[in-house]
């Protein structure tokens, strides 16, 4: 009996194949090619689960977004029932900075993908829709917690949004070693607590 591929698993070792590509040797380096090797596979074997570079690119950020949902779930789960949303949107943002290994694959990985979509169109779309779908998420965030009472009702909630994932924007001083880890969490910490009115 010929032996069954599990065709999705095969697929994501490729996806985490170019995540270590991207975060080992960079973006120039990111060829199928190359990827196969990564991934121990003939380049034809590569392209019998993804035709081109870019629907390869395309699930791998894919994977990479589901990765980071999956943390934030755990995350959640961790906080009990009824977390608290100045929590929530701590261990979202968290999640979005290169903290912790998987955070760091997937955080570059992000950052290929940008790179890649502003020269490619389809590619542009997509990771725009992911992005305005993101921000969308974090926007009803802010909107329940001001409806709750957690946060100041004379607050924008588009410029609570705008300003929250601003602070995403510490990945690139993290990587390069300009801030630590624990800078970039104090100051969205200090942010938080101004937004809820804690301090």
């Amino acid at each position: 009996m010929p032996k069954q591929v599990d065709h999705r698993r095969r697929r994501e070792a490729i996806a985490r194949a170019l995540w270590r590509v991207v975060e080992q040797r960079g973006v120039t380096q990111l060829t199928m090619r190359v990827v196969a090797q990564e991934a121990g596979m003939s380049l034809g074997q590569l392209q019998h689960y993804f035709a081109s570079r870019t629907a390869m690119l395309s699930f791998a950020m894919d994977f990479a977004s589901e990765q980071t949902a999956a943390r934030v779930h755990q995350g959640l789960e961790k906080l009990g029932d009824r977390p608290h949303p100045r929590d929530v949107l701590r261990l979202t943002l968290a999640e979005m900075l290169p903290l912790h290994a998987d955070a760091r694959a997937t955080s570059r990985m992000s950052a290929a993908y940008v790179l890649e979509a502003l020269h490619n169109e389809a590619v542009h779309e997509q990771a725009r829709r992911g992005l305005v779908q993101g921000r969308a998420r974090v926007e009803q965030l802010v909107r329940q917690a001001i409806a709750d009472g957690h946060i100041d009702p004379g607050r924008d909630p588009a410029t609570e949004t705008n300003l929250l994932l601003a602070l995403t924007g510490f990945t690139s001083l993290i990587e390069l070693d300009v801030i630590q880890p624990q800078d970039a969490l104090a100051a969205i910490d200090a942010h938080l607590d101004r937004l809820f009115g804690t301090t």
